[in-house]
């Protein structure tokens, strides 16, 4: 099992910065659905579908991605971080910036906000790699883990740059095939950046914090190299005219990413069993079921629905749960100094707080039900939902705060 660093993890505000923005663009989420109702859900092209999407892409995932990668690295693969706090806080502005520019951009039709979009978010992801990358290459050990990550930034990268193009083309400055790119950047993102970075970062914290085993090393290299390939010939394929082989692919590797996960809680004898198992194995259905629908249903919006509004969010609120009270821990520790006991994990964010939020996912079914039986209101009850839980989950970040505080003043 891979064992922590403490003493080098970064500066809580580094990556806390990120992951308690996630929360409020999954609000923002939540208020489009109750404006726009079932048109976000009807086509993929339509300006509120655009939008809704990358609210969940750019902001709800672009900030838990961002948040854990500079928490993770250091604390679990010893990479050195460069530029530091000043330097996050630029990082933070450009992915909000880019992405808020991009979603208003996109939902008004507005060109001049679309090319100030991808400018903004091609330097947020190019400073990303400028921070993490050299650490990652001189870093010793875990060669598969940091190859993960590695692969992961790539194709955050590639698709931080067609999605520029894509931008270019809505615009009207440049002429692309809109719609074959935009299948390429949605395969490069979903699998190629987030599931790459999940499946890495699962190597690591479920043995830790869900008491499972692992995958054989390689089973995952062999998977991850499939990844890969299918990710680079199978876009080349796509975009010259190929069949449908790109869907079917990314399919397949995202259901075996989730068969694994749910593989390996049933098969572990000393499976912590609570909030954190309950929220992986319900987001690992719902993600096999968005990949089955992926190549089965034209369109593919109950699979977005369903991957994109359910599953994937499921699985980073779970990890938000754990991460952020573990980062305050690690900062009342440094505030205090040795010899001084400190309140636990489970203290800073008790399990009824975390079983709260997993409970108020149940609503956002609605979201794959308004896509399967479009309707207005029943769309706009599910934005209602998500306003709430998004709004649950951030008061319950910040509790983490609230108690700290707490145990603060009173060692005064």
């Amino acid at each position: 099992m891979t064992k922590l660093r403490l003493e080098q993890a970064p500066i809580a505000s580094l990556p806390r910065r990120f992951l308690l923005t996630v929360p409020l663009w999954g609000v923002l989420a939540g208020l489009l659905l109750i404006v726009d109702g079932d048109a976000a859900l009807r086509m993929r092209w339509q300006p509120a579908t655009l939008a809704l999407v990358h609210v969940f892409t750019l902001g709800v995932l672009g900030n838990a991605m961002f948040g854990s990668i500079l928490q993770f690295l250091p604390a679990a693969g010893g990479v050195t971080l460069r530029g530091g706090v000043r330097c996050g806080w630029w990082l933070h502005g450009l992915l909000n910036l880019g992405a808020l520019l991009l979603v208003i951009g996109m939902h008004q039709r507005w060109p001049l906000l679309l090319l100030g979009a991808a400018m903004v978010l091609a330097l947020a992801f190019v400073t990303l790699a400028w921070m993490v990358v050299p650490g990652l290459l001189t870093a010793v050990g875990q060669p598969l883990l940091r190859a993960g990550f590695g692969t992961a930034l790539a194709f955050a990268l590639a698709t931080a740059v067609l999605g520029c193009l894509l931008a270019l083309g809505l615009a009207g400055q440049i002429s692309l095939p809109l719609v074959r790119l935009a299948d390429v950047h949605a395969s490069w993102g979903v699998l190629g950046w987030v599931v790459v970075l999940m499946a890495s970062v699962a190597r690591v914290v479920m043995p830790m914090f869900q008491g499972t085993g692992t995958v054989p090393v390689p089973v995952q290299a062999a998977w991850l190299a499939g990844a890969v390939s299918l990710l680079g010939a199978g876009a080349w394929w796509h975009v010259i005219g190929g069949a449908g082989w790109l869907a079917i692919g990314v399919g397949v590797l995202v259901l075996l990413f989730a068969g694994a996960v749910l593989w390996l809680q049933w098969r572990s004898a000393r499976l912590r069993r609570g909030p954190l198992v309950n929220s992986w194995r319900a987001g690992m259905l719902a993600l096999a079921l968005a990949a089955v629908a992926l190549p089965i249903l034209p369109g593919g919006m109950l699979a977005g629905a369903l991957g994109l509004g359910l599953a994937l969010p499921l699985l980073v609120i779970a990890m938000l749960l754990e991460i952020v009270p573990f980062i305050g821990w690690i900062e009342l520790h440094r505030q205090c100094g040795r010899g001084v006991q400190v309140p636990g994990v489970q203290r800073l964010l008790p399990d009824v707080d975390k079983h709260r939020v997993l409970l108020a996912h149940v609503p956002l079914l609605l979201l794959p039900m308004a896509v399967i039986w479009p309707s207005v209101w029943l769309a706009r009850m599910a934005g209602v939902a998500l306003v709430l839980l998004w709004g649950l989950l951030s008061w319950t970040l910040l509790g983490v705060r609230r108690r700290a505080n707490h145990f603060l003043r009173a060692r005064r």
